[in-house]
């Protein structure tokens, strides 16, 4: 059996006592004696200096002394006290991913400049689609396009000298300004699902979401440190009339949650809502001077845009508020079956887009969207994180970043029906795809399962907890004289331990980055505690979260208008469920 590097392996045939030990030495450097079979069912260093175990000799440690000393009037409960302070939830939250590492640049510039010139050849001969809206046309019949119908023929340079004016980064404020978001350079925000009709979790198993249960996502987003933003649709809530659920959602958003958040975009009058509630929430003249609002547009691929997109979109850009452009392909359905020509069809499609929003508004914020995935060629399923949707989200994100634009991509994709192996796999694939291929905002970063029919809790978790490590690997390596570790190395030298040299005592909390949810303890402990697997773990900490939620604070007169704005618009029409 090979064994990690270095380790000394002891066996008995009786498996369940296979743990790595501690090589004899005659004698040890420092005064603590360290069991390495402790430190592998997960104890941190300085618990191993108070936990009192008992040396093989039968003597007592100094560990023990120093604890017993403590019980006696010295220093009670430091071994418990570290324990506690290392299990209590904490929601300090990070506002963003700030990148110290370089973005993969998967494409040639070549490659990239044949894709340039192929979107320009689609965008004048082939054309793009605005649908039902006489408005739109008119604004390219002024802007020099060729408009036959509503078939719009751009000529070759004006899209792309149109996208000039948007924004390459912009700041989303949060009515809480710690957790404003800055989107695009070397940012990356994180946001959840987007969506999904159904919900699931070990209870009540796979059902239609609710307007609770979407109240239940908002908390849970409020209280994952790694989640920057709040979202937008995070479930569906199919239990209110479709033309008023958009009022109960964003009022979820205002009042439960002080993070980010996204606009409806499901109506013009929606959206039109959205900027009024906002209004209510920052201030008008705030509004009109900030963005408060990131909300997706999808195009109609291929190469189609539809009134209901464009009149949400029409009212933003109005508004200053920000749109995600973004394309939804399923490559050999919604766009060829080559990554190639799917890439030109993506920006042919962007471009469009936010050169229609820098008609309506010249510098209005926009992110370059491009949510891509392919189809099962047997029996036309979507299918998630496989190695074509990443190589299109590597050359999406070069296509933006040579158009100084933000960039959406990525997230926790999966078609697997439960949170398991299958989901982890594929989610995976494409977080890891979007940390490197330089995405700025990245919605469904957790919660997403089954192709993006269902919203799980678990799964919320699961994905908020390895956000994480997207967190961890962002920072890059240190490389300081701290970093360098020389003084360890001296200190140590052949044939020694690192555990309590004074580098490791110094960095041991942060050295490395340590899972909130999953499970790191040897068999007989994982048994003894119910054999519970990641899902059964997952389950515990949404109800741990959402034990511990509180509410943040809101000015009782805000809240209140809010309340009356939402009343006084629901009353004003009736209920329609379709």
């Amino acid at each position: 059996m090979a064994t990690p590097e270095g380790a000394h392996v002891a066996f008995s045939t009786d498996t369940t006592q296979f743990a790595p030990i501690a090589p004899r030495r005659a004698a040890i450097k420092k005064e603590t004696r360290i069991d390495f079979g402790d430190l592998s069912r997960g104890r941190e260093m300085s618990d191993l200096a108070d936990s009192g175990q008992q040396d093989p000799s039968g003597e007592e440690t100094s560990g023990q002394s120093r604890r017993r000393a403590g019980r006696s009037g010295g220093r009670a409960g430091g071994g418990a006290a570290r324990r506690a302070e290392r299990t209590a939830l904490r929601n300090d939250p990070v506002p963003r991913i700030t990148r110290d590492i370089p973005n993969f640049e998967m494409l040639s510039g070549d490659a990239l400049s044949v894709i340039e010139a192929n979107a320009e050849i689609v965008l004048e001969e082939v054309g793009v689609n605005f649908v039902n809206n006489p408005d739109a046309l008119a604004r390219w019949r002024a802007a020099g396009a060729d408009v036959q119908g509503e078939r719009v023929h751009i000529p070759r340079g004006l899209a792309r000298r149109l996208c000039q004016t948007a924004p390459a980064s912009f700041t989303q404020h949060a009515r809480n300004p710690v957790n404003n978001v800055e989107i695009g350079g070397k940012d990356l925000v994180l946001a959840p699902v987007y969506g999904p009709p159904f919900v699931r979790d070990t209870i009540g198993g796979r059902r239609y979401a609710t307007m609770e249960d979407f109240r239940t996502f908002v908390k849970l987003g409020q209280m994952s440190k790694w989640l920057h933003h709040s979202g937008g649709t995070v479930c569906e809530p199919t239990d209110l009339p479709v033309n008023k659920r958009h009022l109960d959602m964003l009022l979820a958003h205002m009042t439960l949650s002080d993070k980010p958040f996204m606009g409806s975009v499901t109506e013009p009058v929606r959206a039109q809502d959205s900027v009024d509630m906002c209004g209510i929430l920052f201030g008008e003249a705030f509004v009109q001077q900030n963005t408060v609002m990131t909300s997706l547009i999808n195009i109609n691929s291929p190469l189609t845009f539809d009134d209901t997109m464009m009149g949400a979109l029409e009212v933003y850009a109005a508004n200053n508020q920000a749109c995600i452009i973004s394309p939804f392909i399923v490559g050999g359905a919604m766009a060829p079956v080559s990554v190639m020509g799917t890439l030109t069809q993506v920006l042919a499609e962007v471009m469009a887009g936010i050169a229609y929003a820098q008609l309506v508004r010249p510098g209005a914020p926009v992110v370059f969207g491009a949510f891509v995935t392919s189809i099962d060629m047997n029996s036309g399923a979507p299918t998630f994180g496989t190695p074509e949707a990443s190589q299109i989200l590597y050359g999406a994100g070069q296509l933006a970043r040579r158009l100084n634009l933000p960039f959406r991509s990525g997230g926790g994709l999966c078609g697997s029906k439960l949170p398991d192996a299958q989901a982890a796999y594929e989610s995976a694939h494409t977080l890891n795809a979007a940390l490197l291929g330089g995405v700025n905002f990245m919605l469904h970063a957790c919660g997403w399962l089954e192709g993006g029919l269902v919203a799980s809790f678990e799964k919320f978790v699961m994905d908020a907890d390895q956000l994480g490590a997207l967190h961890k690997m962002a920072g890059g390596v240190t490389t300081d004289g701290d970093a360098q570790a020389m003084d360890a190395i001296r200190e140590v030298g052949p044939g020694g331990h690192y555990l309590g040299c004074a580098h490791t005592q110094r960095n041991f909390k942060t050295a490395f980055w340590r899972s909130n949810l999953l499970d790191y303890k040897p068999f007989e402990t994982w048994d003894e505690e119910g054999a519970r697997d990641t899902q059964a773990l997952a389950a515990e900490r949404v109800a741990l979260l959402l034990s511990q939620y509180q509410q943040p604070a809101l000015d009782p007169a805000i809240a209140e208008a809010l309340n009356a704005f939402v009343a006084e618009r629901k009353a004003a029409t009736p209920d329609a469920f379709m």
